[in-house]
């Protein structure tokens, strides 16, 4: 569901969007012209076309200071939390996540996973937001990241939760979520 970020991004941005459904069958091959490995999501602005939702969230967050401060430095430091979101917690609680729910609960990223959570708890319990005391494009990736319920659920990690709630509490994801469930029970019940 890493296609519930960029209509978050939009909602938080108040940027204009449509969503548009590519069938489950034959998904690796039916749109490898937008996206040539076969996934979603991917995006079209005008003449652009971009793939990777990390790369769409860059991109979206240029867009507006809702998104991403102005000031260089708090650029960059957006930016290393997006990559952080990115490469050092989903690169190993996605993986973490699937051999859990393919019965390998005891698997070797397990104190990976659980060193990755516990540095993060200890930033997340003396800041609010990652970057410049306000909500950018970085918490909105790293609390999609974090709010995978097996990796919520994981350990106690009260700052990190409280950032979750505060961070999905929020308007702009409420209704992005509701949004988006709207359209798979649409998309479900045509199919039935």
């Amino acid at each position: 569901m890493r296609d519930l970020r960029l209509r978050w991004a939009c909602e938080e941005a108040g940027l204009p969007y449509n969503v548009q459904t590519i069938p489950f069958e034959d998904r690796e091959t039916n749109h490898l012209m937008l996206q040539p490995f076969g996934q979603v999501p991917f995006m079209s602005d005008g003449e652009l076309q971009l793939f990777e939702s990390g790369a769409c969230l860059l991109y979206l967050a240029q867009k507006t200071e809702k998104l991403m401060p102005r000031c260089a430095i708090e650029q960059a430091h957006t930016n290393q939390w997006i990559f952080s979101a990115l490469n050092s917690i989903e690169i190993v609680s996605v993986p973490w996540w699937f051999l859990n729910i393919s019965g390998n609960a005891e698997n070797d990223l397990t104190k990976w996973l659980s060193n990755r959570l516990d540095q993060l708890e200890a930033i997340l319990s003396e800041r609010d937001w990652l970057v410049a005391d306000t909500f950018t494009v970085a918490d909105l990736l790293m609390a999609d990241v974090l709010r995978v319920p097996s990796v919520r659920a994981y350990g106690n990690r009260p700052a990190t939760e409280a950032y979750i709630i505060r961070t999905t509490d929020r308007p702009a994801f409420k209704k992005a979520y509701a949004d988006q469930m709207v359209h798979f029970e649409l998309a479900d019940a045509s199919r039935a």
